[in-house]
């Protein structure tokens, strides 16, 4: 059987043991729970750059709304891709409803180039103690991550692994899509 047959396009839990049913090479990028862009940075040896697509309010993907129980009317959609040297090597999604940019995290959340793993990570606004929700999926034409980065005129292969996790920044949750590109395999995870 064949990896791509292991594990169907919805989302699955990190921990119930999906991940080992990716492929190998994608397993400790899917895996970690660290930031993922402290964790591409050091494995290509330079700053990543990140190029906004949008960043601006609009709807959920309707699997999106499940992670949020159906709660959020407006959010901010924030998509960008991680690149090294021109390459890109990662597409992200980030979820932000509008309650979880407002008071203290609205400053914070103006963003521009800079990665939303810098704000996520940061000791001093990360308050958490419990691991944030992840999930792991492998995403084809079929799914509506896949066909709304394709919208945007993106080239992808016709499937690719990607996790979501579902953060809490000063008690407000957001969404991260990461979807990982093949040219990411040219470096290992460490």
């Amino acid at each position: 059987m064949s990896h791509r047959n292991r594990l169907r396009s919805a989302w699955n839990r990190v921990d119930s043991g999906e991940v080992h049913r990716a492929p190998r090479q994608w397993q400790d990028w899917l895996n970690d729970s660290g930031s993922l862009t402290q964790k591409i940075e050091k494995a290509i040896g330079q700053k990543l750059v990140v190029k906004v697509l949008q960043d601006r309010r609009q709807s959920l993907h309707p699997d999106e709304y499940y992670y949020f129980q159906n709660r959020i009317k407006h959010c901010r959609v924030r998509e960008v891709l991680l690149c090294a040297n021109e390459t890109p090597l990662v597409i992200a999604r980030s979820i932000i409803p509008t309650l979880s940019s407002s008071g203290s995290n609205h400053s914070i959340l103006r963003l521009g180039t800079k990665p939303l793993g810098a704000v996520l990570f940061s000791k001093t606004r990360m308050h958490s103690k419990t691991r944030p929700q992840r999930d792991i999926a492998r995403i084809d034409r079929t799914t509506s991550l896949w066909q709304s980065f394709n919208k945007a005129g993106i080239a992808l292969p016709s499937s690719l692994w990607a996790r979501r996790t579902l953060y809490h920044l000063k008690g407000h949750p957001i969404l991260v899509n990461e979807v990982f590109l093949p040219a990411l395999l040219k470096f290992s995870a460490i």
